[in-house]
């Protein structure tokens, strides 16, 4: 399995880091996607993947939580980076009007600059849009070429939402999402496109049923294929062989 989604530098992990790769690889993570948050994080995430080169994948850019009016600060130090060495993807960059509205309009900036310079670097974004999921189709529809790809990160839309995305050459990240009960993903994931699926955690946040409000880690992302299997009927070996490819052809990340 290739875990697209992973923040396992942040502080939560500090203390057993070495035991939650060790479980992740026990289950059959082989990659851990870890998308940068903002310049606090940078450290601890490519330190962890100089530590675990095989395994640990960073990439680059600016969480929508993290834009403010001085959000041009913190992109200069993305663009430093994304200059300085190479990176699978930029993300997590997209918008977030969950929390606090109060910045949207510079969200939709912050995005729209990282999104070019992913097209340039003919790198795939991984977006985060809470509660902003037409708004980020939209932003993503405007700026469409051959060249932009992506996955929206902890789908949990419509089917109808889900076409609009696949169309545009984007892929669905399922997560723990998936297995609440209140989501009504068993509804939705049957009829998603099988090639355009990949995995992920969101660790530490979102924890899948039987772990929801604990720590969430990649190690419990068989957890999660097992039930998209179940919703799709179709065999873990298989959910997890496609989600897979998909996920290396994505992220273009190979053994």
């Amino acid at each position: 399995m290739i875990e697209t989604h992973a923040h396992i530098y942040a502080e939560q992990f500090k203390e057993d880091i070495s035991e939650v790769l060790e479980r992740a690889q026990e289950v059959g993570v082989q990659k851990i996607i870890m998308p940068n948050i903002d310049h606090t994080s940078i450290d601890a995430m490519l330190e962890l993947e100089h530590r675990n080169p095989s395994l640990c994948i960073a990439t680059m850019g600016l969480h929508p939580c993290s834009v403010n009016k001085h959000f041009e600060k913190e992109l200069y130090v993305v663009e430093e980076w994304i200059n300085k060495r190479p990176f699978v993807a930029i993300g997590e960059i997209g918008t977030d009007l969950y929390w606090d509205k109060t910045f949207k309009d510079q969200q939709i900036e912050a995005f729209k600059i990282q999104a070019d310079w992913a097209k340039k670097l003919k790198k795939p974004i991984i977006i985060h849009c809470r509660e902003s999921l037409d708004l980020t189709i939209d932003l993503v529809e405007s700026m469409k070429d051959q060249e932009f790809t992506g996955v929206f990160h902890c789908f949990n839309g419509t089917v109808e939402q889900a076409q609009r995305i696949v169309d545009m050459g984007f892929y669905l990240g399922l997560g723990g999402v998936s297995t609440f009960k209140n989501a009504g993903m068993d509804k939705v994931v049957p009829e998603l496109d099988a090639q355009r699926i990949v995995l992920e955690t969101d660790s530490p946040y979102l924890a899948p049923v039987p772990y929801r409000g604990k720590r969430n880690e990649p190690s419990y992302l068989n957890v999660i294929a097992q039930k998209l299997a179940d919703y799709r009927q179709v065999s873990l070996t298989d959910l997890i062989e496609q989600t897979t490819a998909n996920a290396r052809k994505l992220f273009q990340v190979h053994d």
